[in-house]
């Protein structure tokens, strides 16, 4: 006789531990638009997306999601989503137009969205700099030049002294990988420049502003201050080469450690030091530098997509700039499913990242700054936004990070990026990345499936048994 049980048991659920941030994240420019509203000045982004080329579609961020006329609207429809926590970044030139005095309307509209968050029972996490360097400032040399630092630190103090009785976390860069090597090494994003070890000064100046800037916060009372980067897993696309062994190290060491170990740590990696002695980039690291560069910090951010795979033996046929300055490398792929911008989907990735940084990193608490996807999404008949891959995404990456918890990593947090469909850099329009469309012609805003499932995820603190894709 053959019997049948059919369970009534509950799916099993992955909790995460009280007090776990959870959030979503945008940047001034890819979603506020107003580019001359109130005295706001150009940014690099402004001046770059207009050299012909340089941005799919000829799209700019002119308009974007129209964020600045529209954000109390916006802030509405976050806290309809259940989400407790929103980072986003404040526009330089907004704020300091040309680097210049200070804007009151500028800083205005930031203390109406600090209000508005508040009195909508969301805690604010603050960006200083993602990537919207003043165009005045890229004139006089940019990031390539000490004095940028400076200037970045009187602006941080100028935002702090207007929001910071409300403000509790405040980041100071965000990924200067790519503002560095991105935009001074492969000119593939703002300001567009194309001179090899410029990227390397870049990174310092960058790296130096955070430490100088990070000190100052402090001293003026700052809750939180921390900085966030893009980090990469380097695995060697043929583990038993030699030369693929060694250019995943390179890779580690130019994305990674480049910015980890002075943070950090206080010094630069041994290896990447032999690796671009050659370049003489060096000459414009002073002597205190690295112990501006190594203030501590109170939270590390960091934003995942995708690992890697890297090889020494380069494809001929891929003729991309590099970012890597050393020498050129290629990413093989390796079967693994991919997203609409043509990246891996490697969500153990990112348990083996939380775990490198809490073994070889410790004492630094962890929050998962950035983690999304860009996907295809199709409009339904009835206006409905069914978006099954990217919830599927945010979901094996969610499993990934508890595993990492669970390992024994400090990890107190989750935003998900991105808040809305948005400006994505040279992608233009585009891509999507939100957990909410946006129809450019009317600025019309729908949340996708994936956020109503964020949504419970952010209320419950758990993750049910995932449902199969269609």
């Amino acid at each position: 006789m053959t019997t049948t049980s059919t369970s009534t048991a509950a799916p099993h659920r992955l909790q995460f531990p009280a007090g776990f941030r959870w959030g979503t994240a945008t940047a001034s420019y890819q979603i506020e638009g107003s580019e001359t509203a109130d005295g706001r000045s150009p940014s690099i982004w402004d001046t770059f997306s207009r050299v012909p080329g340089a941005v799919v579609g000829g799209d700019t961020g002119a308009v974007a999601c129209d964020h600045y006329r529209r954000m109390p609207q916006d802030v509405a429809l976050m806290a309809d989503l259940g989400v407790g926590w929103y980072r986003f970044s404040v526009a330089w030139p907004r704020v300091r137009p040309d680097a210049g005095a200070p804007s009151a309307a500028g800083l205005g509209f930031y203390d109406r969205l600090v209000d508005e968050l508040l009195g909508h029972g969301i805690s604010p996490w603050l960006t200083l700099y993602h990537w919207d360097l003043p165009q005045v400032l890229e004139d006089a040399g940019g990031w390539t030049v000490r004095d940028t630092a400076d200037r970045f630190v009187d602006y941080a103090v100028t935002v702090h002294e207007a929001l910071g009785d409300r403000v509790p976390v405040w980041t100071t860069l965000n990924e200067p990988w790519c503002s560095a090597f991105l935009g001074y090494t492969a000119g593939v994003h703002a300001p567009g420049r194309q001179e090899g070890a410029a990227g390397l000064r870049a990174a310092h100046h960058l790296m130096l502003a955070h430490g100088a800037a990070a000190t100052e916060l402090r001293a003026r009372g700052a809750e939180s201050v921390g900085i966030t980067l893009n980090l990469t897993v380097a695995d060697p696309a043929d583990p038993a080469s030699d030369a693929d062994v060694d250019a995943a190290r390179r890779v580690d060491s130019q994305h990674n450690r480049l910015f980890l170990d002075p943070v950090l740590r206080g010094s630069y990696p041994s290896d990447l030091l032999a690796d671009t002695e050659h370049l003489g980039w060096t000459e414009v690291v002073r002597d205190g530098d690295l112990e501006v560069i190594s203030a501590p910090i109170d939270v590390l951010g960091v934003n995942y997509y995708h690992g890697d795979a890297v090889s020494g033996r380069p494809d001929p046929a891929d003729t991309r700039p590099s970012p890597f300055v050393e020498a050129r490398l290629s990413m093989p792929t390796r079967g693994l499913p991919r997203t609409a911008m043509d990246w891996e989907v490697q969500p153990e990735g990112l348990t083996r990242l939380l775990m490198r940084l809490h073994d070889d990193y410790p004492g630094v608490p962890l929050v998962v700054t950035e983690n999304g996807a860009a996907y295809d999404d199709t409009v339904g008949a009835d206006g409905s936004v069914d978006d099954p891959e990217r919830l599927a995404y945010l979901d094996q990456h969610l499993r990934a990070v508890h595993a990492a918890i669970e390992g024994g990593a400090d990890v107190r947090g989750y935003f998900a990026w991105s808040f809305l469909d948005n400006f994505e850099w040279a992608e233009g329009y585009a891509k999507r990345f939100g957990l909410v469309h946006v129809d450019y012609d009317t600025q019309v805003r729908t949340p996708k499936s994936s956020a109503r499932w964020y949504a419970g995820v952010c209320r419950t603190g758990h993750l049910p048994d995932p449902e199969p894709l269609a």
